[in-house]
């Protein structure tokens, strides 16, 4: 498969288009692999990358029972960031941010990657000592970060409402380096990479269960039949606990629903990525004007992606506190994605107690932001059985242990589950 180019693009463009080929294969799957891939989203497909560039591992499938793009990594607000506090997630979400930063000239293909920054708002005195911990965190692990008063975030965002009554904005965190990626590109980006690599990649093909051999994993049964493996590495998000119900397992994970939300289209107006501190608000502005917000999980446990209206309300409420304005637009389109909430708010990279079984999930509100660091990570573990260095804590034993990552603001808070 040959590479893109601005020169293709041109000469595709001035021949009518008709020389582009489908960017991976549509294979049938084989008998048996070294490694399958239990969901092809962007963490299942990373790894696939990864395996086959750079552990030299392509004997690989991608097993997806729908269509690449069809989870959560195309239903997501595509915000990057790596402004985290406590050492078992700070230098994996830096080691994220890096591989984002690459990613375009790594899988050649065009991700839109805008590091145009995120502004973390505070709202207090004791909010403000709060982040200026975490930001010292963030330059102790090379994230950069900078503590702005108000006067700096009024420069940078002067339509904000900074003497609301009850959440006056007092300044920001802000790291120059978070943003936004084109979250459809990078699963495209990572499928391409991986079929060019040897990975089959195998749509519309459901794991109905696993083949057991004497207490181990040697493959799945699917909705095309059985195929054998020396390793199966689960990465299915939301239907994580369903899926390893098969294979005996109850994993400390929820499933809930994340709902997101786009605007009309706008002038530009939003300068990067906001997060609102008194409440649960975020937003950026896509390449086509339109805001691209969320909030809240719904609060009860599902598998539908779809939610319900009084979130609506509630993180149209959160927009309002700190940007009045927004309540002149008009809201274009929303949809659901189901997160597999762990009870500290971090993921698990890890192998299970079932000999050739592995796997990854629990992430919590942070999945795409995580998914290039979670793909190598991954991969890492399955070519070496040992896990990567920045995801050492990421155990499915921890909370047997008491080594539990507890972030405030990463991800669930068990309290309203």
């Amino acid at each position: 498969m040959t590479n893109y180019s601005g020169l293709k693009v041109l000469w595709q463009g001035l021949t009518g288009n008709k020389g582009w080929k489908p960017v991976w294969r549509e294979p049938e799957p084989k008998a048996e692999y070294d490694v399958i891939i239990v969901g092809g989203g962007g963490h299942g497909l990373a790894t696939a990358y990864y395996l086959a560039k750079e552990f030299g591992v392509t004997n690989v499938a991608v097993i997806e029972k729908g269509w690449i793009g069809s989870g959560n990594i195309g239903r997501n607000t595509t915000i990057v960031r790596s402004n985290y506090l406590l050492k078992g997630n700070e230098p994996f979400y830096e080691q994220s941010m890096k591989l984002w930063e690459g990613l375009e000239q790594d899988f050649n293909y065009n991700a839109m990657i805008s590091q145009r920054g995120i502004l973390n708002l505070y709202h207090s005195d004791a909010q403000r000592d709060a982040f200026a911990r975490r930001g010292n965190a963030m330059h102790l692990a090379g994230a950069g970060a900078e503590l702005l008063d108000q006067d700096k975030v009024r420069k940078m965002a002067p339509f904000l409402d900074y003497d609301n009554a009850r959440f006056p904005i007092k300044g920001a965190l802000l790291q120059k380096r978070g943003g936004t990626v084109r979250h459809d590109a990078v699963a495209w980006g990572y499928a391409r990479g991986a079929d060019m690599r040897g990975v089959d990649i195998i749509q519309n093909c459901e794991v109905t269960g696993f083949q057991m051999d004497g207490g181990a994993c040697v493959g799945v049964q699917t909705s095309k039949g059985n195929i054998r493996a020396k390793k199966v590495a689960v990465c299915v998000a939301g239907s994580s606990g369903r899926v390893m119900e098969k294979a005996g397992m109850r994993l400390p994970i929820e499933s809930h629903v994340l709902q997101a939300f786009v605007s009309e289209g706008l002038k530009p107006t939003i300068p990067g990525v906001i997060t609102f501190g008194a409440g649960h608000f975020y937003v950026s502005q896509s390449d086509k004007g339109g805001l691209v917000f969320g909030g809240d999980l719904d609060g009860y446990n599902t598998y539908a992606q779809r939610g319900n209206l009084p979130v609506v309300e509630d993180v149209c409420e959160g927009g309002m506190a700190i940007m009045p304005m927004i309540g002149r637009s008009r809201l274009l389109r929303m949809w659901g994605g189901v997160m597999d909430m762990s009870m500290d708010g971090s993921p698990y990279i890890d192998k299970t107690d079932i000999d050739g079984l592995y796997f990854n999930g629990g992430w919590c509100y942070g999945g795409f932001k995580a998914t290039p660091a979670s793909g190598f990570c991954y991969a890492h573990l399955l070519a070496t059985d040992r896990p990567h260095e920045n995801a050492t804590e990421f155990r499915l034993d921890r909370f047997k242990r008491g080594a539990m990552i507890d972030e405030k603001g990463v991800g669930a808070q068990p309290n309203l589950h």
